[in-house]
Formats: C-alpha cells, sequence, structure tokens
C-alpha cells in the first residue's frame, strides 16, 4: 500500500508537469486534439466509469453486511443502542464541520473548472418528498438511477431482516461476506490503476488551467486538516468531559500508541487490537463493553472519512462554478452520515463513498481527480482521527453503564505496565485480582 501511495503521488505530479507543458502550448492543434481532448481525456473518463460503476455494490454488500453483523445489539441492549447512536452522531457532527470550515473559506472558488459535459445541480425537492424518497418502491430502479439513499436504506432494512430470521439469515450472511471480500478486491483493482487515472485526470486539469490550479489544492488540503483537527482536538474532548467528567488530556495520553498505529497503516480494522489494548489495559474499560464498540466503530464510526467528504464536496462545488443550497447540503450530511455505516475500514475505501456523495447532489464525479493524489496524505490523519472517536465513544458508553475503572484511566502509568490489571471489574475504583487480570491481558491480542 505504500507503494501505492507512491506510484499514485507520482502519477499526481507527473500528471501536473505534463498538464503544465501541455498548456504552453495549448495553441499547438495536434497537441489539443489528440492528447489532452483525446488520449487523456479517454483515461480519464474510464477511471471515472470505474469509480461510479462500484457505488452501488460497495453500498448493497458493505451495509447489508455492516448491519446484519450488528446481531450483539439485542444481546448487549441498550450498550449497543448507545453505542450505535454515538457513533451516527458524531459522524454527523465531523461533516457539519467540514462543511462549516469549507463554505467559510472557501478554497475552490478560484478554480474555474469546466465538466465534461454540461450540468445542473438536480433542483432541490421539498423536505416531504425528500422523507418519502427515502423509501424504494423498486430497488432496481432505484440503483440503475443512482438514488442511493434509498439503496442504503433498502441494505440497512435488508440487513436487519437478515438478524431477525436467526439460522436462515446467519447463512445469508456468511454470502454476502464472502461477496464484501470480492467486492473489497474488485474495489482495490480500480485503486491500484488509480496512478494511471489520476495523471491523465491532473494532466487535463493543468493543461487547462495552468498554474492557477495549485493554489486551491493547497486551500483544499489545509482545510480538511483543520477540520479533522477541530473534531480530534476540540469536539471528542468536548464530548468526552461532558458525557463522562473524564480529564481529555489523560485520555490523549493513553490513546496515543492507537493513534500511531492508525496513522501508520491507514487502516481502522488493523488497529482494533491496538485500539483494544489501550481502552481496556490503560483506561480500564470493561472488555464486555470494549469488545463490542471498538471493532463496531471501526466499522461503522468514520467521522475522519465523512469530514473529506464534506470539504470535497464543497470543494468540487466551488471548483465548477456550482452553488450548493441549505438542502443540498443536508442531504450530504445525511448521506454521508448514513454512508459511513458502509465504509470499509481500508485504505482507499473513501474515495468510493465520496463518488456515491457526489451523484446524490449532482456534482461531476470526475471532480474526484482534483484531490485524490493529496487523499493518501490525509488517510493516515482521519484514520488517526477515526481511531480516536472509537476510544471516546468507547470511554462514554463505558462511564453510562458503570464499566469504567476510574482508577486506571485517572492513573499515571500509561505504558505496559496496566497490562497486569483486569479491565474486568465492572465498578468503578475498583481495583481487580492481578490473578484474574492475566487471562484477559492477552485477549485483545487474538483479535
Amino acid at each position: 500500500m505504500r507503494n501505492l501511495t507512491l506510484w499514485i503521488l507520482t502519477g499526481m505530479v507527473s500528471g501536473a508537469i505534463a498538464g503544465l507543458f501541455l498548456n504552453l502550448g495549448k495553441d499547438v492543434e495536434i497537441l489539443q486534439s489528440v492528447l489532452t481532448d483525446g488520449i487523456l481525456y479517454v483515461i480519464a473518463q474510464g477511471f471515472v466509469a470505474l469509480l461510479t460503476v462500484l457505488i452501488v455494490p460497495v453500498v448493497v454488500v458493505s451495509l447489508i453486511s455492516g448491519t446484519a453483523s450488528l446481531n450483539d445489539i439485542r444481546r448487549l441492549g441498550r450498550v449497543g443502542v448507545k453505542t450505535v447512536l454515538l457513533y451516527l452522531a458524531t459522524t454527523a457532527i465531523a461533516i457539519t464541520v467540514a462543511l462549516t470550515a469549507a463554505v467559510a473559506i472557501s478554497p475552490g472558488k478560484d478554480f474555474n473548472l469546466e465538466a465534461a459535459e454540461e450540468i445542473e445541480l438536480r433542483e432541490t425537492p421539498p423536505l416531504t418528498a425528500v422523507a418519502l424518497d427515502l423509501f424504494p418502491s423498486n430497488i432496481v430502479d432505484a440503483a440503475a438511477e443512482g438514488k442511493i439513499l434509498q439503496v442504503i436504506v433498502f441494505s440497512i432494512l435488508f440487513g436487519m431482516a437478515m438478524t431477525m430470521a436467526g439460522p436462515a439469515g446467519a447463512r445469508v450472511l456468511g454470502l454476502f461476506q464472502d461477496l464484501m471480500e470480492i467486492v473489497m478486491k474488485l474495489v482495490m483493482i480500480v485503486i491500484w490503476v488509480a496512478p494511471i487515472g489520476v495523471f491523465a485526470l491532473i494532466a487535463r486539469v493543468f493543461a487547462t488551467e495552468g498554474f492557477e490550479a495549485i493554489p486551491p489544492l493547497i486551500g483544499y488540503f489545509m482545510v480538511v486538516v483543520l477540520a479533522l483537527v477541530i473534531h480530534g482536538l476540540v469536539v471528542y474532548p468536548l464530548l468526552l468531559k461532558l458525557l463522562t467528567g473524564l480529564d481529555p488530556v489523560k485520555f490523549g495520553k493513553k490513546i496515543w500508541p492507537a493513534q500511531i498505529f492508525a496513522f501508520s497503516t491507514t487502516s481502522s480494522a488493523a488497529t482494533i487490537p491496538i485500539t483494544l489494548r489501550a481502552v481496556e489495559h490503560r483506561m480500564g474499560v470493561d472488555n464486555s463493553v470494549a469488545s463490542f464498540t471498538v471493532p463496531l466503530g471501526a466499522t461503522v464510526n468514520m467521522d475522519g472519512t465523512a469530514i473529506m467528504q464534506g470539504v470535497a464536496t464543497v470543494f468540487i462545488a466551488q471548483a465548477y462554478g456550482l452553488a450548493l443550497g441549505v438542502p443540498d447540503y443536508l442531504m450530504v450530511i445525511l448521506t454521508a452520515t448514513l454512508a459511513s455505516i458502509g465504509t470499509a475500514a481500508v485504505p482507499g475505501a473513501g474515495l468510493i463513498m465520496l463518488a456515491m456523495v457526489l451523484n446524490q447532489v449532482g456534482l461531476p464525479v470526475e471532480g474526484i481527480a482534483l484531490i485524490i493524489g493529496v487523499d493518501r496524505l490525509l488517510d493516515m490523519i482521519r484514520t488517526a482521527v477515526n481511531v480516536t472517536g472509537d476510544g471516546t465513544v468507547t470511554c462514554i458508553v463505558a462511564a453510562s453503564e458503570n464499566s469504567l475503572d476510574r482508577e486506571i484511566f485517572n492513573s499515571s502509568h500509561t505504558g505496559e505496565e496496566n497490562d497486569s490489571r483486569s479491565s474486568d471489574s465492572g465498578n468503578r475504583g475498583e481495583r481487580p485480582n492481578r490473578e484474574a487480570a492475566k487471562p484477559v491481558a492477552t485477549k485483545p491480542e487474538t483479535k
């Protein structure tokens, strides 16, 4: 994956250089017709088509698999409900922060791009029509016509029905989990050809815009980082302090190993064992809570990805000179929040979901080319934010269930010495028996 990042960055830089040279020779007819509007156009639009065709399969398979896997909610009762609601709430807050920052700073206002074809934003329907449009009358038509919210609602309902169906649902879940593996391989095929697609898309942008394309990209990058910092260093600490009274500074000192691991791997799923160790042994969260909230968070808590989608949507709209209204922003918040359930906890999946969000508000998908090169760098930061959110929600839920040992959380120890303490104690401030802790201390490593 690191080699892929290097290739994508290479494609972006080389595409920019090639585009600048083409811009200098834009008056040469053969360069314009054969390269800019010929070869590069075909490659660029082919890559956009591959991104677009993945939207429905990724949403359907991942959402059904993710929802059906939540059968632990019935066993954990109110813990499951609290966890899911908190994760969805933080995601909605995240994208709201992102949209606010993007609208206030307007990083794409000076881009002035032209789409491959003439586009107009979809006419904003009344709220009653939006509410009714959530429910599909024909799921095949909804998928064919790009009505993604209907596809999302159907997939969630189907996953819930699978959970309620017992053994029959479990058998079908196995099929969808296998399909998920196949779909993610398909995603990786598209991601692996991304360097070529990025080269063609970026080359066409710079061939048209010249050096004027550089400042907006820097602006986009900084706005995403700003929104991620606000969410990670302001929103999460405020929620933790207000809902539990816990010290956010101590939390930050104890979650950092998971943040570093997430930053380096860009995968929330791969960080699950590290996050479990941090919340259980460094913070004193009971294993019965952590073993549910952390893996679930790696599946449905994609606050960093939602921030990227929010800023990118506004940036792309501004780049093409299209004005989004309040209903459009609400649609982005709703779509990205629901889509976070179906965003796989692996590098690159957020771009497929971004294509879905762009489609929902009628923006050109080829705009993804503007941000895909720097997205690999931002992916590291937003994955660290995602993991921070997993730990925050875990502590909030555990505190509300009297399943957090505050003595461990408030201790000055932040290293492996806390692993000798068990997180199985359900009483705040209770110091568990060391011998009983030994089997639990190794459990996160097996996940």
